[in-house]
């Protein structure tokens, strides 16, 4: 894994990170300890490195010049805001960057980010936050907000603080589902994409869903295709596309396996017969494989412009 500093130095302390990581711990800014040793959490009253020893993440306890080595573990290291201050309360608004947060999310794919401080969470995004999981996402990378491990913090007694750290070593460890999904084609080579939305935006996905305790493929996506789409008619073809893959979903960690069937149709007037606000689905769209290789739009699973034009 690649060591990555901070872009155009734009601070004292470099991060560290690299691609496909379990989890980026992302506190609030560097203090000038940090700032002094290049290193995150330097302070020697900051409890960080002890809480990540104590919790399971590291084998033994880590300096702050041993950062880097946190690679070798799955985790990376960033900071909200780049500016160095004598304390947190000396951040702007404008110090925070939620697009490089973002972009980051989209570059490296780690599975979470864990926001090391409430402040750190509402710096980014603008919004207060509860301790844990939570329902915004970037992409596919869950966020998860911890207490404080600064000594600024220390109302907050040092259990309750490990206590914290502990759940979060347990939650990402994703939650194993099995799921299928189709590939709807038309007679004009058009697929059809649902419009799935949260706090995070939209993606267009293939009909389909998890499958119940019992259930068999084809009768699960017999049942999933007749509630999203009113489709109940249709002969069931093969699998084209099979992944894995992990995303956050509500407040909890998938590693959902798809299978994904090709189901062609002459025609087809889409009339759910359930209601589909509550799984976040606000409409659907057909598309050629051309204009799914030419959007900007998200669309799942990325592969899907080559499969069409494949089929």
């Amino acid at each position: 894994m690649a060591e990555t500093a901070s872009s155009g130095g734009a601070s004292a302390v470099p991060d560290v990170l690299g691609p496909e990581l379990d989890c980026v711990f992302c506190g609030i800014n560097p203090g000038r300890a940090s700032a002094a040793a290049a290193a995150h959490f330097a302070n020697p009253r900051n409890d960080f490195w002890r809480l990540l020893h104590d919790a399971g993440f590291t084998p033994r306890l880590y300096s702050p010049a041993e950062q880097f080595r946190l690679l070798e573990l799955g985790f990376g290291l960033t900071n909200a805001a780049y500016r160095t201050t004598p304390g947190s309360g000396d951040l702007r608004r404008a110090d925070f960057d939620g697009a490089r947060l973002a972009a980051l999310a989209q570059e490296l794919q780690p599975r979470a980010i864990a926001f090391v401080g409430k402040e750190a969470y509402r710096g980014a995004f603008g919004e207060r936050a509860a301790l844990g999981p939570q329902a915004r996402s970037l992409g596919d990378t869950a966020l998860y907000v911890l207490p404080s491990s600064s000594p600024a913090n220390a109302a907050v007694p040092y259990a309750e603080r490990l206590q914290w750290f502990r759940a979060l070593r347990e939650w990402l460890e994703p939650e194993e589902r099995e799921a299928v999904r189709a590939v709807v084609v038309d007679s004009g080579g058009r697929v059809l994409l649902l419009s799935w939305e949260n706090q995070a935006g939209r993606w267009w996905i293939t009909p389909g869903g998890g499958l119940l305790a019992g259930e068999a493929e084809e009768a699960a996506l017999r049942r999933e295709l007749l509630e999203e789409v009113g489709l109940a008619d249709f002969e069931l073809g093969p699998v084209v596309l099979e992944r894995t893959h992990v995303l956050p979903w509500g407040e909890r960690l998938l590693r959902q396996h798809e299978r994904y069937y090709l189901v062609r149709v002459a025609s087809l007037a889409v009339e759910p017969t359930i209601d589909l606000a509550p799984e976040n689905v606000t409409g659907h769209r057909w598309w050629t494989a051309d204009e799914l290789a030419a959007t900007d739009e998200r669309i799942a699973p990325p592969q899907l412009a080559g499969l069409v034009r494949s089929l």
